[in-house]
């Protein structure tokens, strides 16, 4: 029996839920001899190592250790070192996930080397070209081979963009894979109680809260008025607030310490003190942000893949941006676009707080099979 030597490509956090389903689906199968490649590109333990336990990831068979840098030297450096791994142990073919830097690096070395590359989730599409992450789509869509879509508007994209049908093959959405496989364990945590949020089994009403996007965090005028915004509605509803690295450093440089309240250890929680603030924890495993995020009474967010998920737990979103890759979750789920004006925010959370945004249905095919077949089809097309 020939091996069919497959390279999963991943390096931040986004990756690692969309990787998951795939290796436990492809193990499934002798015929594939898989490796996973960690680039680097999220590195901290709450970032990535915690990812891999809970997830229950192998080991990456190789890291690259990039770390962090500029949107081209971070590439570049991946784009380096894979090549050198591809060199040296040649693939059949290359995995890559969602739309970091991680994704384009390993799309543009494989595509360059002559090895086939599948993209999943493709044909997203915020037509922002400020996003990076919209580049590193476009680009990664018109060099890969077999183009994994979660949504029929994504195909549609790809054929707007002249991407031949034959390679499009829509599956669903393998975060989804991941939210279903994980949903029962994610209710054992004890996040709740450990912030007060929970006590003889009656939980508080509170708000989610993630913000790490460069247009909302980079300039201290927009972030100081998301701030000022949420810590308005911080005094009607306490707002849980996740804090990414990216974001904490910009908080520290424009000294914006006045509107956040800081736990800095979660095993010490006595009972979260919220005194008109948004409380601030350190990035959370996906476990336990789980836990916070099905039980919450508002998201709000900039996060694509939070967009998805609140979609699914049927939890209103607002999402703090001018637009979105995937308007599947306001055509059908429970999101909706407020930017980041202030008074705007105030409006749509104040709104859903006092009437309820009710899910509209469930996506086609996000029902925790796309990594199956993701798997069926790649089984049948590399054989043949």
């Amino acid at each position: 029996m020939k091996l069919i030597k497959i390279f999963i490509v991943v390096g931040a956090r986004p990756n690692f839920m969309k990787a998951a389903p795939l290796i436990k689906a492809l193990k499934k199968y002798p015929s594939f001899k898989l490796r996973l490649v960690h680039t680097g590109q999220h590195y901290d333990p709450e970032m990535s190592a915690s990812f891999f336990k809970e997830l229950r990831l192998p080991k990456p068979d190789t890291c690259l250790g990039v770390g962090s840098g500029t949107q081209a030297g971070q590439t570049g450096k991946i784009m380096i070192e894979f090549e050198k791994v591809c060199l040296k142990d040649r693939p059949d073919l290359v995995v890559v996930v969602g739309d970091v830097n991680s994704t384009l690096a390993g799309a543009l070395t494989a595509a360059k080397l002559g090895i086939p590359v599948a993209h999943v989730e493709a044909g997203l599409r915020s037509f922002d070209r400020t996003m990076p992450e919209e580049i590193n789509r476009l680009v990664t869509d018109q060099l890969a081979d077999f183009l994994f879509t979660s949504c029929e508007g994504a195909r549609r994209n790809l054929i707007k963009e002249g991407r031949p049908e034959a390679k499009i093959f829509f599956v669903g959405n393998v975060m989804i894979d991941t939210l279903l496989n994980h949903l029962r364990l994610a209710q054992k945590s004890r996040m709740l109680e450990q912030l007060g949020l929970k006590k003889n089994h009656q939980i508080r009403k509170y708000a989610l809260l993630t913000l790490h996007r460069p247009s909302n965090v980079d300039l201290p005028i927009v972030l100081q008025r998301i701030f000022q915004a949420l810590m308005e509605l911080a005094r009607e509803i306490p707002i849980i607030f996740p804090v990414h690295p990216r974001t904490l450093r910009q908080i520290r440089k424009f000294n914006l310490f006045q509107f956040v309240s800081f736990q800095e250890n979660l095993k010490h929680i006595q009972k979260a003190q919220f005194q008109g603030k948004m409380l601030c924890l350190p990035p959370l495993g996906y476990l336990d942000f789980l836990a916070l995020m099905s039980q919450a009474a508002i998201v709000l967010t900039d996060s694509g893949g939070i967009q998805e998920e609140t979609t699914i737990l049927g939890i209103p979103c607002l999402t703090l941006r001018k637009n979105t890759e995937r308007p599947i979750t306001i055509q059908e789920g429970t999101n909706r676009i407020v930017g980041n004006d202030p008074e705007r925010i105030l409006k749509a959370a104040r709104r859903v707080l006092k009437s309820r945004i009710l899910r509209k249905k469930i996506p086609k095919y996000w029902d925790g099979k796309a990594a199956e077949r993701i798997v069926k089809i790649l089984k049948q097309q590399l054989k043949s």
